[in-house]
C-alpha cells in the first residue's frame, strides 16, 4: 500500500484538545519554571544521552535496516528530520523516545518480537509525534526531577509538599493527554485504523504464544463497553482513577483505544488525510 506524506504538516493537525490544555495547565504550575531551569542546569539530557548511547544498539542501513527504513517512511510521512533510532536488550516490551537536542528513539527488543512491521510503523510514528509536539523535554525532565520532589518532599528545590503535588499531578494528566495526541501521528503513518488499534492489542496482551487468536473486533468493543459502562462501574472507574490512574504517565489501554476510534468517527482524521490539516509557517 502506498501510503500519503503530509508536507509541512503543524503539531495542531492531531494534536488533542485535552493535551492542549493539560500542557497550559502544567506550565502555569508556580514550581514548573523553576524546574525547568534545574534540569538545564545540570545537564541531564545529555547524561541519558549517553547512558542509552552506551547500553543500546544503533540501527542504520547497515545495522537493523528494517527498522531503520520503518522510521524513515515515518519521518516522511510527518515531514521531520530522521532521529537516531537504538534497539536494547528487555523482555518487557516499550519504547521511548529522548534527546531535546538531539532526539533519538529506543526500542525494547521484546517490543520487536510483539509487532510486526506495520504496527512498528504506527509505533514508530507515535515516538516521532513526542519528538515533533516537543514532549521529550517536559517526559526527561519528570524523569529526574519528579523522583526528587517524590522523595526529598519540603527540602527539594526549598519548596513545599502542596506546590511539589501540584506539578506531579499536572505532569501525569499532561503525559496522559499527549499519548492520545502520538496515537493520532501513529495512525497517520499506518494510515489504516485496524493496524494502529492491533498495535494497542498487542501491546496491551504482551507477548504469548497465542497471539494469533487475538481479535481487533473484540478489542474494539471491549474499549467501547468500558466507556460505555453503567452509573456503579463509573463510580468504580472513578475509584480506580483516583487511587492509580491520577498518578500513571499514560492512559489505560482501552480508553486511548477508544479515543482514537472517536478521532476517526469525528473526522479529524479524514480531513488530515483529505490534504485539510493546519501546515507549519515557512521559516524565513
Amino acid at each position: 500500500m502506498e501510503r500519503r506524506q503530509f508536507p509541512k504538516i503543524s503539531v495542531e493537525a492531531f494534536q488533542s484538545d485535552a493535551d492542549r490544555k493539560a500542557l497550559n495547565a502544567l506550565r502555569k504550575v508556580p514550581l514548573f519554571p523553576l524546574a525547568l531551569r534545574k534540569f538545564h542546569e545540570l545537564g541531564f539530557d545529555r547524561w541519558m544521552a549517553a547512558l542509552n548511547m552506551a547500553s543500546s544498539v544503533r540501527c542504520g542501513p547497515n545495522q537493523y535496516p528494517t527498522l531503520q527504513r520503518l522510521l524513515e517512511e515515518a519521518c516522511a510521512t510527518l515531514d521531520m528530520p530522521v532521529p537516531e533510532l537504538y534497539v536494547t536488550s528487555n523482555p518487557f516490551p516499550n519504547a521511548w523516545t529522548g534527546g531535546v537536542d538531539r532526539p533519538y528513539i529506543t526500542l525494547r527488543s521484546s517490543i520487536i518480537d510483539t509487532l510486526d512491521d506495520d504496527q512498528l510503523l504506527h509505533l514508530m510514528g507515535h515516538e516521532l509525534g513526542h519528538i515533533k509536539c516537543g514532549h521529550v523535554l517536559y517526559f526527561e525532565m519528570a524523569r529526574f526531577l519528579i523522583p526528587l520532589l517524590e522523595h526529598l518532599g519540603r527540602r527539594t528545590l526549598g519548596l513545599g509538599d502542596a506546590a511539589s503535588i501540584g506539578l506531579m499531578l499536572a505532569f501525569f494528566e499532561w503525559a496522559r493527554q499527549a499519548e492520545i495526541t502520538c496515537d493520532r501521528a501513529g495512525l497517520l503513518c499506518t494510515q489504516d485504523f485496524n493496524v494502529s488499534a492491533q498495535a494497542n492489542l498487542s501491546l496491551t496482551a504482551g507477548p504469548n504464544r497465542l497471539s494469533h487468536e487475538q481479535n481487533v473486533d473484540a478489542f474494539l468493543d471491549q474499549s467501547r463497553a468500558y466507556q460505555d459502562s453503567e452509573v456503579t462501574d463509573t463510580i468504580g472507574k472513578a475509584l480506580v482513577w483516583l487511587t492509580m490512574g491520577a498518578t500513571s504517565t499514560h492512559p489505560m489501554p482501552v480508553h486511548r483505544t477508544q479515543e482514537l476510534e472517536r478521532w476517526v468517527t469525528s473526522g479529524g482524521y479524514q480531513r488530515v488525510m483529505d490534504g485539510l490539516y493546519e501546515r507549519a509557517p515557512v521559516s524565513a
